[in-house]
């Protein structure tokens, strides 16, 4: 199977990158795209909370919404941006899979239940079998469908998938010829309340696999340890305001959820199929899992099955994933990097 245009894009435009010198600096920019865990960002940026740890650390930082969440990573690989949000399997096959070394920053939270498969007429997942399943090829949603099918003794043979953008998933599911998707939130929640619709396998049977992440260009880092501080920092007084129920932490939702097209009452729906790290001891509690290196080495596994871990890639562990539990993979290209530092640092009060 080949990479899809904008993958394979990345990886071309990412070698012009590897060329390119990092240096100290003041200025950066962080893209981020309409997801529940992200929206985050928008608020922290609107609220000027962003813009107060930037300034606690002498330096600028410009938040960025891209509407296209492939192209936001894209932009990223190609050294548009310092950091962007995208998941661990994205990390792992754009940047990474690319050649540009990146480290997951801030784990922010995973899906558990904001990702599912959904079947028109049909209520169990074994009732897929030999059905098209519209999805976006060599998304986190095809891994989800690879992960369930394994749970009812099928693989990928059994079924047909049919790459469709996210954009259209749900004018595409209201069609006659449609039976079957896997999508995310929002989308998945307009699905399901479609007539003679059933979810038959969502993410919360997989906990921990797809998760959210602020990734940084790893030299950038290095070079910009304030970069790394100021935008941990923002982060956690971004989540202190919007848990809870008071004034404050609903009025903060509320921006949220209006900036990502739904109601408070939406918002929340959807932060309740969202394991949300709220503080910085819940997010190191999975960052310094075994978890999360098994985790990878399926993510690395499923990648390498559908070549996206680049044409030279010998097998699954071509590429190097670095976690505080070890290393996954080549430890001589290491390429993508679980750091707990800034978190940590976030759980001591030294930021």
């Amino acid at each position: 199977m080949k990479l899809s245009s904008k993958k394979a894009a990345a990886l071309a435009l990412s070698t012009a990158l590897l060329s390119s010198p990092t240096f100290a600096k003041d200025d950066f920019k962080i893209c981020w795209s309409i997801y529940v865990g992200w929206m985050p960002w928008a608020y922290g940026a609107e609220e000027g909370i962003v813009q107060k740890w930037a300034d606690k650390y002498d330096i600028n930082i410009d938040v960025v919404q891209i509407n296209d969440y492939v192209e936001s990573i894209n932009q990223y690989t190609a050294g548009g941006f310092d950091a962007c949000t995208m998941t661990n399997m994205d990390a792992l096959t754009i940047p990474a899979a690319g050649g540009v070394d990146s480290t997951a920053l801030i784990v922010g939270d995973f899906s558990n239940g904001n990702d599912g498969v959904v079947l028109k007429g049909k209520d169990s997942l074994a009732d897929i079998k030999g059905q098209n399943v519209n999805l976006v090829e060599l998304s986190v949603s095809h891994y989800l469908l690879a992960r369930g099918l394994e749970t009812v003794g099928m693989s990928e043979a059994d079924v047909q998938v049919v790459n469709t953008s996210d954009a259209d998933m749900v004018a595409v599911y209201g069609t006659d010829d449609v039976t079957a998707v896997t999508t995310w939130n929002p989308l998945l929640s307009e699905i399901t309340a479609m007539p003679d619709s059933h979810k038959v396998f969502d993410s919360s049977q997989i906990p921990g696999e797809i998760i959210d992440l602020l990734v940084v260009n790893t030299d950038t880092l290095a070079e910009n340890p304030k970069l790394g501080k100021a935008l941990t920092g923002a982060w956690y007084e971004i989540m202190a305001t919007m848990s809870g129920e008071g004034a404050d932490a609903q009025a903060a939702r509320t921006y949220m959820a209006q900036a990502s097209g739904t109601d408070l009452a939406g918002y929340d729906a959807q932060l309740a199929s969202t394991e949300m790290f709220y503080t910085p001891q819940s997010a190191l509690a999975l960052t310094n899992s075994e978890q999360l290196m098994e985790t990878m080495q399926n993510v690395a596994e499923f990648s390498f099955d559908h070549g996206l871990l680049g044409e030279g890639a010998p097998d699954a562990g071509f590429i190097g994933i670095e976690t505080p539990a070890g290393v996954y993979g080549s430890e001589s290209n290491i390429k993508l990097r679980f750091d707990p530092t800034y978190m940590q640092m976030a759980a001591d009060g030294e930021l």
